[in-house]
């Protein structure tokens, strides 16, 4: 089952990495912003995408209370988007691309957010 759940909730990250990075290029190229507001606004699109799926399909047997299971897929959320920028910060002062280190922030920041959300975010 655990597996099974990783699976799933890989799926629904790549969703969100897909989505994630469209609108970080969108906002980082087209909009003009710097890398992280581009980051921190990326993440709010994907994590709204990333919340609702993971509600539905990943965790469904431990859905719980809507307001309390995304208060707690928030704080997870949030502390993952702070190591996220943290990487990401790093990768870019080390002179890799911005859109490239965004990509590996996400995934490097993944174990992370899986196990914070299956141990506490939609734990029964």
């Amino acid at each position: 089952a655990n597996w099974e759940q990783l699976a799933k909730f890989c799926t629904v990250g790549a969703a969100g990495y897909v989505v994630n990075l469209a609108v970080y290029t969108i906002l980082l190229e087209g909009v003009g912003l710097h890398y992280i507001p581009a980051a921190i606004g990326s993440f709010l699109v994907a994590v709204a995408n990333n919340y609702a799926l993971n509600r539905i399909w990943t965790f469904r047997v431990e859905r719980g209370h809507v307001g309390a299971q995304g208060l707690r897929f928030l704080v997870v959320s949030t502390v993952s988007l702070l190591a996220n920028l943290a990487v990401l910060h790093v990768l870019v002062a080390a002179g890799v691309g911005k859109i490239l280190a965004q990509a590996v922030a996400i995934v490097l920041v993944t174990p992370l957010n899986f196990l914070g959300n299956k141990l506490w975010s939609f734990r029964r």
